[in-house]
């Protein structure tokens, strides 16, 4: 199924949940804020998250710096 990760259109898996692609994009969830269709999803609710074609998903990923 497509949906917009970060403003491009991607091919997910279907019924793939928040918690499952940030796993397979290899993402540290400690640092990072998942909105799904401008809703920011708390992390607790990741697992139960599955997102549907046409979702627009923005992962942001927090880097630290000096």
């Amino acid at each position: 199924m497509i949906v917009r990760i970060n403003g491009s259109p991607e091919e997910v898996r279907d019924r793939i949940t928040a918690a499952e692609l940030v796993t397979e994009r290899g993402l540290n969830p400690e640092a990072v804020v998942i909105e799904v269709n401008r809703r920011i999803i708390e992390r607790e609710n990741w697992d139960e998250t599955v997102l549907s074609v046409g979702d627009s998903v923005e992962l942001v990923s927090f880097v630290g710096g000096g």
